[in-house]
C-alpha cells in the first residue's frame, strides 16, 4: 500500500515542477531570420533577439497569461524584424507626404519591386522543411545554438587586433586623417571633424582686373544619372561625356534627393553643409546665384517639368536665391506623364525654347539654372491611345543624352562664348541593393550620389587634347564653383584659344565623400562605406551589392 501513495507523492512533485516548452511556432520566426542573417538580407541584433527569444522561453502556468504573452509578442516580434532589416525607421516613411501624390500605377510598380520570387522560393522550402524535421528534432536546441554561434562571433570580433589605416595624409583641404578603428564613436568624430573643416572652407568671386571677356554659364541639373545607372545600361561611354572639355570621375552629389541636390549647387560657394542647415538662412558668401550677379550674370530659371512636387521650384528658389521662370513652356507637347501625373517636356525643345529667348536678350553675361527629370523613377511614356505606359531608363537616358548633344551644336553654330556645366543631382538606383529596393533612395549609397559631372566651353577655345580632360580626385560643388569663378578671373584670350588648362584645374578644392538626408549619413572612411541610418545611431559597415 505504500508503493502507490509513494507514486503519487512523486507525480505531484513532477507536476509542481515548471517545465521549459520550447519556442513552439517561433523557432519558424528565428530560424527564417538566421537564414536571411546568412544570405545578408538583414542586419540581426543578437542582444534583442536573445532577449525576446527568452522571454518567449518563461514557463507560465497560466494559459491566460500564455496567451496574453502571445499577443503582446506578436507585435513586437514584426516591429523587431523591421528593424532589424536594412530599410529605414518607419517614422521616415510617414515624413514623405509626396508619396500620396503617387499615381496608381507608379505604387503597383514600387510594390512589385519589394518581391523577390527567388527569396520567396527559398523561404517557401525553408517552411517545408521546418515543418517536416520538427517531428523529429528539437528545433529550439538548434535556435538557441545558433544564437551561441552569432554571439561568439560577435565577441571575438569584439576582441580581436585594431587594424589601423596606413594613410599617411589628408584630403586636400583638412579633411580628417584616418587613422583609427571604425567604430561608432571614430565615424562620430570622423563627422564631426568633416563638418567642421567644410565650414571654413569658401570659394570668393573677385572682380576681373582685367576686360573679362562675357560669357554665359548653364547649370544643366539632371535628375537620376549616376554613373551606376549608365554602366547599368550599357550608357558609360555616350556621346554626351565624350564631348566634355572636362569631366569629373569621382564626383560626390551628397544627397539623394532632388531639393537638397539642387540646394547644395546653388550654394556651392561654401563647403558642404549638414543636411540639417540647408533649410535654414544661408550665409551670403555661400550663395552661387549671388556671387555671379555682382558680376554682372543676370540670373534665370527653366525646367521640363511643374516643379509643383513637393513644392520643388518654391524650395530651390527660397534656400538658392533664384527668380521664377520667366519663359512658359505651357505650349509645348509633353514627352513624359511624371510619377505624380504631371507633365515633362523634352529637354531639346525646352532648351531651345529657353536659347531663343536667351539671343533677344541684350544681357553680356546670363546664368541659368536648368532642371530636367526626364530619368525620374516612375516616369511614363505617351501612347497612341491617350494613355501611358512604363518607360523604361535606357531609352530616356539615351534621348536626353541625344537632346543635350544637339543643344551644345546649336549653342556652337551660335558663335556664343557659354560655359555648360552638367551636373545631375543622384542617381536613379536602377540597382537596389541590400538596403533598398530599386529606385529607392533613402540611403544616399556611393551608387547613387557617384554621378558623372562634365564641362564644355562653348566659343572659349578648344580642348587641345581629342578627349576630355579626367579630374581624378574626389571632388563635390566648391571644385565647381572655383572653376566658375577661375573661368571669370581668367585674362582675355585671342580668338581660338582656350584657357590655360594648367591653371584652370590646378589644386581644385578635394572633398571627402560624405552624403546625407534627413537621419542618414554615408561615409567613406579607409576605403570603405559605412552607414548610420539614426540620428546619433551605431554606424554599419554598408553591405555590398548582391551578385
Amino acid at each position: 500500500m505504500n508503493r502507490p501513495e509513494r507514486f503519487d507523492v512523486c507525480q505531484a512533485a513532477a507536476q509542481d515542477t515548471w517545465t521549459w516548452p520550447g519556442l513552439g511556432l517561433w523557432n519558424l520566426y528565428f530560424i527564417i531570420k538566421l537564414a536571411l542573417l546568412w544570405g545578408g538580407y538583414l542586419n540581426m541584433q543578437i542582444l534583442p533577439n536573445l532577449v525576446f527569444a527568452a522571454v518567449l522561453l518563461v514557463p507560465l502556468r497560466n494559459r491566460y497569461l500564455a496567451l496574453l504573452r502571445t499577443l503582446i509578442a506578436l507585435p513586437l516580434g514584426v516591429a523587431l524584424f523591421y528593424q532589424d532589416t536594412w530599410l529605414p525607421p518607419f517614422s521616415r516613411l510617414l515624413d514623405q507626404p509626396g508619396v500620396l501624390n503617387f499615381t496608381g500605377d507608379y505604387l503597383l510598380e514600387l510594390a512589385g519591386r519589394f518581391i523577390d520570387w527567388n527569396l520567396c522560393g527559398a523561404l517557401l522550402l525553408l517552411v517545408v522543411a521546418y515543418f517536416f524535421v520538427r517531428q523529429w528534432l528539437r528545433l529550439t536546441t538548434l535556435t538557441l545554438v545558433g544564437f551561441a554561434w552569432l554571439g561568439g562571433a560577435g565577441l571575438l570580433a569584439m576582441h580581436a587586433p585594431v587594424q589601423q589605416s596606413t594613410s599617411p595624409a589628408a584630403i586636400a583641404g583638412g579633411a580628417p586623417i584616418v587613422s583609427a578603428e571604425p567604430d561608432s564613436p571614430t565615424l562620430d568624430a570622423y563627422l564631426q571633424k568633416f563638418y567642421s573643416t567644410e565650414a571654413a572652407r569658401q570659394v570668393v568671386f573677385q572682380p576681373s582686373q582685367s576686360a573679362a571677356q562675357p560669357f554665359d554659364l548653364l547649370l544643366i541639373n539632371i535628375c537620376s544619372m549616376a554613373w551606376d545607372d549608365l554602366d547599368a545600361v550599357g550608357l558609360h561611354d555616350n556621346s554626351l561625356f565624350q564631348q566634355m572639355d572636362m569631366v569629373f570621375d569621382n564626383f560626390n552629389s551628397a544627397t539623394s534627393y532632388s531639393g537638397p541636390a539642387a540646394i547644395r549647387l546653388l550654394r556651392a560657394s561654401c563647403g558642404q553643409q549638414p543636411h540639417s542647415k540647408l533649410y535654414g538662412v544661408a550665409p551670403e558668401q555661400c550663395l552661387l546665384m549671388d556671387d555671379l550677379r555682382k558680376l554682372g550674370f543676370n540670373s534665370e530659371v527653366m525646367l521640363n517639368h511643374t516643379g509643383q512636387f513637393e513644392g520643388f521650384i518654391d524650395e530651390v528658389r527660397a534656400q538658392g536665391s533664384l527668380p521664377g521662370p520667366e519663359v512658359s513652356t505651357a505650349n509645348l507637347q509633353r514627352a513624359l506623364v511624371g510619377f505624380d501625373g504631371s507633365p515633362i517636356w523634352r529637354d531639346r525643345e525646352v532648351l531651345d525654347k529657353w536659347w531663343q529667348h536667351r539671343v533677344g536678350q541684350r544681357d553680356s553675361r546670363v546664368a541659368l539654372f536648368y532642371n530636367t527629370t526626364t530619368l525620374h523613377d516612375g516616369n511614363r511614356a505617351l501612347t497612341l491611345d491617350g494613355g501611358t505606359r512604363s518607360a523604361e531608363y535606357k531609352p530616356r537616358a539615351q534621348a536626353l543624352i541625344d537632346d543635350l548633344s544637339a543643344f551644345l551644336k546649336a549653342l556652337e553654330k551660335s558663335g556664343r562664348r557659354v560655359a555648360v556645366v552638367i551636373v545631375p543631382e543622384h542617381g536613379a538606383a536602377l540597382h537596389g541593393d541590400r538596403m533598398q529596393i530599386s529606385g529607392m533612395r533613402e540611403i544616399p549609397s556611393s551608387a547613387i550620389t557617384h554621378v558623372p559631372v562634365g564641362i564644355k566651353l562653348v566659343g572659349m577655345g578648344k580642348n587641345p587634347r581629342a578627349e576630355p580632360i579626367h579630374v581624378s580626385g574626389p571632388s563635390s560643388y566648391l571644385a565647381l564653383s572655383e572653376i566658375i569663378s577661375r573661368l571669370y578671373a581668367a585674362p582675355p584670350q585671342g580668338d581660338g584659344l582656350g584657357p590655360d588648362w594648367q591653371s584652370l584645374l590646378a589644386n581644385l578644392p578635394q572633398t571627402p565623400v560624405v552624403s546625407e538626408n534627413a537621419g542618414t549619413v554615408v561615409l567613406d572612411y579607409a576605403g570603405k562605406p559605412y552607414v548610420r541610418i539614426k540620428e546619433k545611431g551605431a554606424w554599419l559597415p554598408y553591405p555590398q551589392r548582391f551578385k
